[in-house]
């Protein structure tokens, strides 16, 4: 199995709290960094999903924190889809320092919502991938 796509972030130091630490929020910026650059390398935009009338939709979000970060460290932020059937998916993601160590893993369930219908679509996987250009990366 390849690695799973990820994007490279620096902690800055605004982006701490009073300890030095991370914000715990923004975890969940770098996690929504990682899955939007893994949908624009797969070719989807954020125009294109509008324009074919859907929209992705988050549904449930968990944190777990395993080790600090700290301004300046340097992290890789993972991002994998799991496709199910159903109307809603899974998305996991790591946020792992340079020597390895995992930071924070984060997983979400989403779904894809019919813009208009204002209801989620069966096998979102599928409509996402008919959207992609390289659809191999979802």
């Amino acid at each position: 199995m390849s690695e799973p796509f990820s994007v490279p972030v620096t902690v800055r130091g605004y982006e701490t709290d009073v300890q030095g630490h991370l914000n715990q929020s923004v975890y969940l910026s770098y996690a929504e960094h990682a899955r939007w650059s893994l949908l624009r390398a797969a070719g989807i935009t954020q125009a294109g999903l509008i324009g074919s009338g859907v929209g992705p939709v988050a549904l449930e979000t968990t944190i777990r924190y395993r080790r600090e970060l700290l301004a300046g460290d340097e992290v890789e932020v993972s991002c994998s889809f799991e496709w199910s059937e159903g109307k809603t998916f899974r998305v996991q993601q790591t946020i792992r320092k340079k020597d390895g160590t995992v930071a924070a893993e984060i997983t979400a369930v989403g779904g894809l919502m019919d813009l208009k219908e204002r209801r989620l679509v069966p096998n979102a996987g599928e409509v996402l991938k008919g959207l992609a250009s390289d659809p191999s990366l979802l």
